[in-house]
Formats: structure tokens, sequence, C-alpha cells
């Protein structure tokens, strides 16, 4: 912390929150140098409980005629965290979804479909690996929170299965 603490370091800190959020940031570091001896080091960090998940560039599959009940689920409310949910499926990776083995193919799962254990239920794509994701247990999918080609992360709740 800076020696010549004073109201311009906190309005900077209030300047960097500020840029955190008009952004969309997660978290923002700087360091602020005032001389040889003397610097600031400001680490702003938003915790979020709900998941955000970035869309990748342009979908890679055709929809076809049978994937309209693919669309994802209702937007998940503040107080609900799918991540937390029993029936989560979550993402073992860092990487790219696909609902479909190709382009324009029946996708892996549906909403409402029963799928067995170790059935595949999508593909992640890291480092140009397909790696297939299969259901946990088996069940019914009651919700799938992601679209085809939407950039996932670790843990990111994929879908549910009931």
């Amino acid at each position: 912390m800076s020696k010549q603490s004073s109201s311009a370091d906190v309005a900077f800190i209030s300047a960097l929150a500020e840029l955190l959020n008009k952004n969309e940031l997660t978290e923002i570091s700087v360091k602020r140098e005032y001389g040889e001896a003397d610097s600031l080091d400001v680490r702003v960090v938003k915790q979020s409980t709900v998941v955000q998940m970035a869309q990748a560039a342009p979908v890679h599959y055709a929809a076809a005629p049978a994937a309209a009940a693919v669309a994802p689920a209702a937007a998940v409310t503040a107080n609900e965290d799918p991540a937390q949910h029993p029936g989560a499926v979550t993402s073992p990776m860092v990487g790219t979804c696909y609902m479909a083995a190709e382009p324009g193919a029946a996708p892996f799962a549906t909403v409402g479909m029963a799928v067995s254990e170790g059935q595949t239920v999508l593909i992640i794509e890291a480092m140009k690996t397909m790696n297939h994701i299969p259901a946990p247990r088996a069940g019914t999918v009651k919700r799938i929170l992601v679209t085809d080609g939407t950039a996932v992360e670790f843990g990111a709740p994929l879908m549910i299965i009931e």
C-alpha cells in the first residue's frame, strides 16, 4: 500500500471497480508507481454465483429440424445455481461444446430424452481433440444449459439429468 494514501487512491480504486463492471470483467490488477520505494498494488475481483458462458464464434453445426428441442432452458435466476443441482453434468475441461457428432446430425441429447449411464450426451473440443462427455447416471434430460458451439469452462454446468 502506498505511503501517500489519499482520496486520489480511493478514487482510483473506485474507477477500477467501475471499469470492471462496465467491461464485464471478473478481475483486474494494477500496480501504480509513486517513486522508487512507493507504490500501490490493487487487485479488484468480482465474485458471481451465476455461471456466465461466452458465445463462441459462429456455430459450426447447421440446425436440423429436430434441433428445435435442443434450445437451452429458460434463463437461470440469481437464486438458482445449476452447478449445485444434484443432477448437474459439469464440464470436465475448458473447450467448445457441440451437441451433435457432425454438422446436420441429430443431437446426442434433447430435453425430455431418456439417457443411460455412460451414453454420450455431448462433445467438448479441446486442443483439436473431440472429447465425448458421458452421462454420469441414467435418467431423463431435464435442462440443457449450453448451446451448440458455446465455449465452456472447467466445472461449468452443461445439462441437468434427473
